[in-house]
C-alpha cells in the first residue's frame, strides 16, 4: 500500500462547522451579563484559607512559596512549527516553507529568520519540538489547556466538563494575594479559545480580565468610607443593583461580595490592572501592539499577586489569528499573508517580556509559556489553498521560560519533514504535571466530577524531566 500523503494524514479542517450564523463568544449585552463577568474570577482562596493551604503544604514536604505564577501566551489557532521554530531548511520548498533560516544561541539549532530576538535569547529558554497533541482540536481549545486528551468535544460529550489548568491552579494554588484572582484571562474574543472551570465550578472560574475596566467604572462612585463597615456593602451596591434585573444577577455579586469588597476598598486590583501606572519609557518598551500591551497587562497581574494569566494572541472570534489555511481562507491568510506579519509581533511581545521579567527579578518565580493547539501540516496547500498549511496534532514546538527551571536546551526532535515526533515525545499531560510541579500542587490530588468519582488532576503525565 502506498504510503499515505502528509496533507490527508492531518485532522479536518474547522470551516466545516463554522455555524456563521450562531452568535460566539462572551456577549454582555447588559451590566448584568458584564458584572457577572467581571466577578466571576474573585471566588479564590481569602487570606486565612490561603496561609492554611501553604502550611499544609509546607508539612507535606510541598513547596507553595513565593509568587509563583504563570504566563500562557496561548497562539490560538496552531502556529506552524516548520515555519517558525522547528525550521527544515534542506528539505524541498513544499515542505520547508518559504522562509529562511538564522542560527540561535544554541551551536547547530536554527530558528525562522522572522524570530531574531528570540534566536539571542535561547540561552533563558527551553525549546520544545516533540509535543504529542494528539486529539487537540480547536473552538474550543481545550486539550493542551486541560492536560487531558478526553477533553475533546468533538470525542467526548462531557469534554467541556474537564477544568482547565489555570482553574485547577485557583482551587488548588489560589492566588499569591488575596485581594487579586488567582487566574485571570486576556483578551477574550472567544470563550472557545479558553478551557474554564468544568466540574470545578464557578468559584474557580478565570475573570474575564476585559472585562474588569469596564466593572471599576461601574463600582467608581462607591463610597470607600462606607465600605469600611463591611456589612454596609449591600446598601452601597444598590446604584447597581437598580440597574440590574432581579432574575438572579445578584446573586453572583452576594457570592462574591468578599471579593468585591476586595476590589473596591483595597485598590489593589485597580492599581494592577491600570497600565497608567507604568512608566512612559516602559510603556514605550513593550510598544502600542494590542497583544503586547497586554503581555505587559500580564506582568503587572502575575506581580501583584494572580497565579495564572493565559493572554489569547488572537485579532477576531473565530478559530484564531495563527490558523494559516491560506490566502483563499480568510481572515487567516496564508503562511506568507498570514504568518509571516505575526512573528515579528510574537518575536518582540514575548522577548520583551522574558527580558522585563528577569531584570525585575522576577522571572525566578513566573514560568512563561508560548505554544497553541497543534501545530501545521508539513505540506504547503490546504483545501485547495497553495499557500498554507493544515491542523497537525501529530506534532508541535513550544517555548518555556522562566520558573525556576533548567533553560538554555532543546528537548525531542521530529523526523526528516517535520511530520512526526522523532525522540522523546512530551504530552498533555506532562506539561500539566510541570505546571502543577511548579506550583507545589500535589500531583495525585483529584476533584469529583458530576456522578462524584474521583478525577485526578493528571492524567497520563509526569514533570518534565529535562526542567528538574
Amino acid at each position: 500500500m502506498s504510503e499515505v500523503p502528509h496533507l490527508l494524514r492531518g485532522s479536518p479542517h474547522a470551516f466545516a462547522g463554522f455555524h456563521p450564523r450562531v452568535r460566539e463568544g462572551l456577549t454582555v449585552t447588559s451590566r448584568r451579563g458584564m458584572l457577572k463577568a467581571g466577578l466571576a474570577g474573585f471566588a479564590g482562596l481569602n487570606l486565612p484559607r490561603l496561609l492554611q493551604a501553604r502550611e499544609e503544604a509546607a508539612r507535606a514536604g510541598r513547596y507553595m512559596d513565593g509568587n509563583r505564577a504563570v504566563i500562557l501566551l496561548w497562539m490560538a489557532g496552531g502556529p506552524s512549527h516548520i515555519d517558525t521554530l522547528d525550521p527544515k531548511p534542506d528539505r524541498p520548498e513544499n515542505n520547508r516553507g518559504p522562509f529562511d533560516v538564522i542560527p540561535t544561541t544554541h551551536p547547530g539549532v536554527m530558528v525562522c529568520e522572522h524570530l531574531p530576538k528570540y534566536a539571542k535569547l535561547t540561552d533563558k529558554l527551553t525549546l520544545i519540538r516533540s509535543v504529542d497533541c494528539r486529539q487537540s482540536n480547536h473552538q474550543p481549545n481545550t486539550v493542551m489547556q486541560t492536560g487531558v486528551r478526553a477533553a475533546e468535544p468533538r470525542l467526548n460529550r462531557e469534554a467541556h466538563l474537564y477544568p482547565g489548568i489555570a482553574s485547577m491552579v485557583a482551587k488548588w494554588r489560589g492566588a499569591n494575594h488575596p485581594a487579586l484572582p488567582p487566574a485571570v484571562s486576556l483578551n477574550v474574543r472567544d470563550r472557545t479559545h479558553f478551557a474554564w472551570s468544568g466540574w470545578l465550578g464557578d468559584a474557580h472560574e478565570p475573570l474575564v480580565g476585559d472585562n474588569t475596566a469596564r466593572l471599576f467604572q461601574l463600582t467608581e462612585g462607591l463610597s470607600l468610607d462606607r465600605l469600611q463597615d463591611r456589612r454596609t456593602l449591600a446598601q452601597q451596591m444598590d446604584r447597581v443593583r437598580t440597574q440590574l434585573d432581579q432574575s438572579g444577577a445578584m446573586d453572583s455579586l452576594d457570592r462574591y461580595g468578599q471579593r468585591a469588597y476586595e476590589l473596591v476598598a483595597g485598590g489593589r486590583a485597580r492599581t494592577a490592572f491600570d497600565l497608567s501606572k507604568e512608566p512612559k519609557a516602559m510603556l514605550d518598551r513593550y510598544g502600542p501592539h494590542e497583544w503586547a500591551q497586554k503581555a505587559l497587562l500580564a506582568r503587572r497581574l502575575v506581580e501583584a499577586g494572580v497565579s495564572f494569566v493565559t493572554l489569547d494572541l488572537s485579532h477576531h472570534r473565530a478559530s484564531g489569528t495563527w490558523d494559516t489555511h491560506g490566502d483563499k481562507f480568510p481572515p487567516y491568510g496564508g503562511i506568507v499573508s498570514g504568518l509571516r506579519p505575526l512573528l515579528p509581533v510574537f518575536d518582540h511581545l514575548f522577548t520583551t517580556l522574558v527580558r522585563d521579567l528577569d531584570e525585575r527579578g522576577s522571572l525566578r518565580d513566573v514560568l512563561v509559556i508560548a505554544m497553541g493547539e497543534f501545530g501545521r501540516s508539513p505540506e504547503m496547500g490546504t483545501q485547495g489553498s497553495p499557500d498554507g498549511r493544515n491542523h497537525w496534532p501529530e506534532v508541535m514546538s513550544m517555548t518555556l521560560a522562566g520558573g525556576r527551571f533548567r533553560h538554555g536546551q532543546v528537548i525531542g526532535a521530529t523526523d526528516k519533514d517535520g511530520g512526526q515526533i522523532k525522540e522523546r515525545p512530551v504530552t498533555p499531560g506532562d506539561l500539566a504535571a510541570t505546571i502543577f510541579h511548579h506550583f507545589g500542587v500535589p500531583l495525585d490530588a483529584t476533584y469529583p466530577d458530576h456522578r462524584g468519582r474521583p478525577r485526578y488532576i493528571v492524567e497520563q503525565g509526569e514533570p518534565i524531566r529535562e526542567l528538574i
